[in-house]
């Protein structure tokens, strides 16, 4: 989703275009936070709440003198290349679904996990994290969803309770690489950090968040994920429908992973390999359906129209449309680069007013940085923040002493950390609730926030951790204390697991 950072910057007031001043900010603003609001509360479906904030910013833009966001400016606000991403890749996880690939890899992972629902939410989240720190992490849940909310049922547990640690792993989990979040594309490109300097830097403390992730959620949904599921349901075999389909549908899913993995060589937009790759796949469908049955006249729609009408979830598209534009009125107006020139006066003002040395400076401008882009992406996308973020920090390591890439690497943690503070913080937050409301699972914004806020709070909490240790220790060192310190974690969550089993199984003897 790289693409979103370009449209963004792009988005840039012509003459007797956006207008600037204090009034028109504040307009956004109001917009903005009654948006929020009105999804906390969950009075209207949110597609209908963005939908009426993008016609109220039209109508004071045309009908005032303040100028919001044009129609014009509102089409490149309005993000193709994550649309078509995420339409071409739900297409392909709908003619996936056809070949039984799905019922076939719940039951694997159950039968593992001897329908252990603690297990199976562990498995489910490290999957999640590790796959998106590889690939884009929207396009990990898409994949990712429909087995957890099968294991859900399978399983009899809230599908809730496997649903949001999945997303938030795959937010944390993006974290950890250049490619993994597109919020790390554009410091990497802003501030010339190379893939491996991410992993270097960010792979340890990631690793202890997931720890600490599992550590929340089994704690969280304790009393869901208790009652054992009833061993035939669990470990009930599956097998593929559709093998011919599979084989295909596996390459070009496959082709197009090493589309999005190389878009840095080819600088092909990551929209390009998934709707080349759906529009494949579609038609090996539909060759392969022509090839074993006589063609009818409604034979000639089974797969096609199913797949676009029923696999993409339009209302989801649809949403992220109209809260572009949302977004696109912040940076047009100015309000979003306001907000970042304020995280700079903040900084200096505690620098000059704690009397603060050199080093203890670069660890307050780290986790000013780091919390305030943190609470900021709770509430607001992400993406545009860190665009207009990474001068602002560019700035800043020109003027502070010390190693001042800790900066670019407390933007990266706060940014992607902070997707989890509410259901619209991150793209796949917003993606995995659509796709589970399809599914038949609704998790209210409370719901999701109570958890995610949560969740951000304590990584963000770790991640301060970390920027304090490269602080006064230096990286390296602090990373290898980091990488010792993880067997011992290891062990304890197994030896804490292993006494919950021998609890639940003495508790549930009959006395």
């Amino acid at each position: 989703m790289p693409g979103l950072a370009s449209a963004l910057l792009a988005v840039t007031p012509p003459a007797g275009g956006s207008t600037t001043d204090p009034v028109s900010q504040g307009i956004v603003a109001a917009v903005i936070v009654a948006v929020f609001v009105l999804l906390a509360l969950e009075k209207a479906h949110r597609v209908l709440v963005v939908f009426a904030a993008a016609a109220l910013l039209w109508a004071v833009t045309y009908a005032t003198p303040y100028r919001l966001i044009s129609f014009e400016q509102a089409k490149d606000a309005i993000d193709l290349n994550v649309l078509f991403l995420l339409a071409g890749m739900m297409a392909i996880v709908g003619v996936l679904k056809t070949t039984g690939v799905f019922p076939w890899a719940v039951g694997r992972i159950l039968a593992y996990a001897r329908g252990r629902p603690p297990l199976i939410q562990s498995l489910v989240a490290w999957f999640t994290g590790v796959v998106s720190a590889l690939a884009d992490n929207v396009t990990t849940v898409i994949f990712v969803t429909p087995m957890a909310q099968e294991m859900a049922h399978r399983t009899r547990v809230p599908a809730a309770a496997y649903l949001l640690p999945v997303v938030m792993a795959a937010n944390i989990g993006g974290t950890a690489t250049l490619i993994g979040d597109p919020p790390n594309i554009m410091i990497g490109s802003g501030a010339g950090l190379s893939f491996m300097a991410f992993i270097e830097a960010l792979a340890v403390p990631v690793v202890w968040m997931m720890l600490l992730l599992q550590v929340v959620s089994r704690r969280w949904y304790r009393t869901q994920l208790s009652p054992p599921p009833a061993p035939e349901a669990a470990v009930e075999p599956q097998v593929i429908t559709d093998p011919a389909l599979l084989r295909w549908a596996l390459g070009i899913t496959a082709v197009v992973f090493a589309g999005f993995a190389t878009h840095s060589l080819t600088r092909m937009p990551v929209a390009v390999p998934a709707l080349v790759g759906a529009g494949f796949l579609l038609v090996v469908q539909d060759v392969l359906y022509m090839r074993r049955h006589r063609p009818g006249r409604k034979d000639r729609v089974h797969g096609l129209l199913k797949v676009i009408e029923h696999e993409i979830e339009w209302p989801t598209l649809t949403f992220f449309a109209f809260l572009f534009i949302a977004v696109g009125a912040a940076v047009a107006t100015g309000l979003i680069d306001t907000l970042a020139g304020g995280l700079l006066w903040l900084i200096e003002t505690g620098r000059y007013a704690f009397g603060l040395d050199p080093l203890a400076t670069l660890l307050f401008a780290a986790l000013m940085i780091c919390w305030v882009s943190g609470v900021a992406s709770a509430v607001i996308d992400n993406i545009p923040f860190v665009a207009v973020s990474i001068p602002v920090v560019a700035r800043l390591t020109t003027e502070l002493p010390g190693d001042t890439v800790i900066l670019w690497w407390a933007l990266a943690l706060g940014a992607c950390l902070g997707g989890n503070g509410s259901a619209i913080g991150a793209s796949a937050n917003v993606t995995v609730l659509g796709l589970a409301e399809k599914g038949g699972t609704r998790i209210s914004f409370a719901e999701f926030t109570r958890f995610g806020a949560t969740v951000m709070a304590l990584t963000l909490v770790v991640a301060s951790g970390f920027l304090a240790g490269y602080v006064y220790l230096g990286g390296g060192v602090t990373t290898a204390i980091g990488l010792a310190g993880l067997p011992v974690a290891g062990v304890g969550l197994a030896l804490g697991a292993r006494r919950r089993r021998a609890t639940g199984t003495a508790s549930a003897r009959p006395g």
